[in-house]
């Protein structure tokens, strides 16, 4: 291209056409989703019609507030990229960028990113973000003194003002009924909701950095050890994306826990909800005292969990073995063991397996034998959106599956038959889990609890993976599976668990994971003051 055969545009120029392109390029989704609610037809067209300029009006106020020589082309170019990439997942995964969002991109490690990465991506970020930026980067812009800059945007905003206000007289109605009865929709706007989300983040991460006090929790923690029983030993899985209605014992149409189901003493949670529908939100809220209603991942960061309350009373062992991304900030106090490489996971082919965190454990399990001892494994499970890569091939029942993380360039049937052998998997892997508890019956109390992080969603209304804001995320982001298991002796503060009683509740009652906090303090005979024995899910059993 060359400058000098074409016109120089002023900053307000160019503005006017980033935000005007940022609007028909960027807002697939959300146009789409107002066409569900909003029939096209009668006073509608008008409504429908104010929609696009109000978004064009605001990107243009942003930019025009922000201009000037040296920041109009470097935000620019900024915003086109990036929103290329967030309208690629919007429109595939139906996704929102909210904070939780990006406060999970800046988390997750290279394996989990380069498994979102596709061509259909390449495509999106080309040619509706990269094409557009370099077009931007070499048109001419004519820069005019300060002044006249000034003026220019003083007018511009004059403008926008002015037609806003006339929007507001013709549609203000339309819109206090709009944002009140349909609100989350505007988390579906490009570029305004990631850009909001991003300084949201950037707030709540200035306003939590630098040193702050600790919030110790159950430094009073000790183990009631009664004469004649023997230690205990729990492995509590943490499971993810896995969702109740494709676990095969609530009553799912395809068997996927064959094993679970042949297995005495299995106790199902018909009724299991998460605390979020993000993996860095979920993992570390199931470790918190705070329910899901008051978890605030900010705070939670300076205090102590579940974890560290356990190592507080000197008389458990305790391991974290981690086969996905990392314990989101759980173990940091105490360290963790990662099982996504080779060097630590010795079941690893295509990628490091779930099982692989089973073997080795003599170590473990043989010293401090007066101990009791909780092991937690943080499985890959069904991580998504490459289901057909949580599998080895004894797990290829369902077929043909969708070898693809673009999800929508699949069949329905495709993905569910990928998703269901992930369920597959981690049948086999709680089955195997549980049979490693059983040879170490005669030495320890044992028992198993398995919770999934949270759910997924495989396609309905157009909606893949997981990660909608709590508040409008459907039903298979947040019911998950949940089962637990004990073995023969096992005692719950002192009284044999009723297995019965206990699968009779969990068919009839509610849980969440605000329960499992004080759960697993029960299982293991913790007094502490932290402890909520309305909480723990036995005792309602009793």
């Amino acid at each position: 291209m060359n400058k000098k055969s074409l016109k120089p545009l002023t900053q307000i120029q160019l503005i006017l056409i980033v935000s005007a392109y940022l609007v028909v390029a960027g807002n697939y989704t959300f146009f789409s989703k107002v066409l569900e609610v909003i029939p096209p037809h009668g006073i509608n067209l008008l409504y429908l019609a104010s929609m696009p300029i109000l978004l064009f009006i605001i990107n243009v106020a942003f930019f025009t507030l922000l201009s000037s020589r040296y920041t109009t082309k470097p935000l620019l170019i900024f915003v086109l990229i990036v929103s290329a990439s967030v309208s690629y997942f919007m429109n595939s995964y139906q996704v929102v960028i909210d904070r939780g969002m990006i406060r999970s991109a800046l988390e997750t490690n290279v394996h989990e990113a380069l498994g979102l990465f596709n061509f259909k991506m390449l495509l999106y970020t080309f040619f509706l973000g990269i094409l557009p930026a370099w077009l931007v980067y070499k048109a001419p812009v004519v820069y005019r003194p300060w002044k006249t800059e000034l003026w220019a945007k003083l007018k511009t905003l004059g403008i926008l003002l002015l037609v806003t206000g006339i929007l507001a007289y013709f549609t203000g109605g339309f819109y206090a009924s709009f944002f009140r009865e349909h609100r989350p929709l505007k988390n579906y706007t490009n570029p305004y909701y990631w850009i909001k989300s991003t300084v949201s983040y950037v707030k709540h991460s200035l306003r939590r950095s630098g040193p702050k006090k600790l919030r110790v929790l159950g430094t009073d923690a000790r183990v009631i050890h009664r004469e004649g029983e023997k230690p205990k030993l729990i492995v509590y899985v943490v499971g993810e994306a896995t969702r109740w209605d494709h676990f095969g014992l609530n009553g799912y149409a395809r068997d996927t826990t064959p094993k679970l189901a042949k297995t005495e003493g299995v106790v199902n949670f018909n009724d299991f909800r998460s605390c979020g529908t993000l993996t860095a939100h979920s993992v570390p809220c199931m470790f918190s005292i705070d329910g899901r209603s008051s978890y605030n991942r900010d705070r939670e960061e300076h205090s102590e969990n579940l974890m560290d309350v356990l190592a507080h009373t000197g008389a458990i062992d305790l391991l974290w073995r981690d086969n996905n991304s990392d314990p989101k900030g759980v173990m940091k106090r105490l360290g963790y063991v990662d099982f996504m490489s080779p060097k630590n996971n010795p079941v690893c082919d295509s990628e490091c397996r779930d099982e692989g965190m089973l073997k080795n454990l003599q170590g473990f399990l043989d010293r401090n034998v007066t101990h009791d001892k909780l092991l937690v494994l943080h499985q890959m499970g069904s991580h998504g959106p490459e289901y057909y890569k949580r599998y080895t091939k004894e797990f290829f029942r369902y077929k043909p599956v969708c070898r693809s993380n673009e999800l929508g360039s699949c069949t329905r049937d495709e993905v569910l038959n990928a998703y269901d052998n992930t369920v597959l998997h981690t049948d086999a892997f709680l089955h195997d889990a549980i049979e490693l508890l059983k040879k170490y019956e005669k030495r320890y109390q044992v028992a198993l609890v398995y919770v999934a992080d949270h759910g997924e969603s495989l396609g309905e209304h157009g909606i893949y993976l997981h990660g909608l804001p709590y508040m409008i995320a459907p039903e298979a982001q947040k019911h998950v599976a949940a089962v637990m298991w004990f073995g023969p002796g096992f005692k719950h503060r002192g009284k044999d668990v009723n297995v019965t009683a206990l699968q009779r509740l969990a068919r009839s009652k509610r849980f969440s994971q605000d329960n499992l906090f004080s759960t697993i303090l029960g299982l293991l005979d913790v007094n502490t003051s932290v402890y909520d024995p309305k909480m723990d899910i036995l005792n309602a059993s009793e």
